[in-house]
């Protein structure tokens, strides 16, 4: 795995609830499509995206997805997979 796949891995492990990923992307000093792409390539199977909406300052309301890992995701060993 690689460094920034670990990083977000290990965020979302420490962090135990979903996540979007501009919550993420921040958090990490990431872009939040560097954290989608993680999530779409290398996090594949080890977590899912669960469709949500929030409500806006102005009281609009925005869709989102909150990423959360599988329980296989919760348990891989990131230090033993890394690059």
């Amino acid at each position: 795995l690689k460094p920034n796949t670990i990083a977000v891995i290990n965020y979302l492990k420490e962090a135990r609830l979903e996540c979007n990923a501009a919550d993420v992307a921040e958090a990490l000093g990431l872009e939040k499509r560097t954290v989608d792409g993680i999530f779409t390539s290398a996090i594949q199977g080890l977590g899912t995206r669960t469709p949500a909406e929030v409500e806006l300052p102005d009281g609009t309301h925005k869709a989102i997805k909150l990423l959360s890992l599988t329980e296989e995701g919760m348990n891989l060993d990131t230090t033993a997979d890394a690059e």
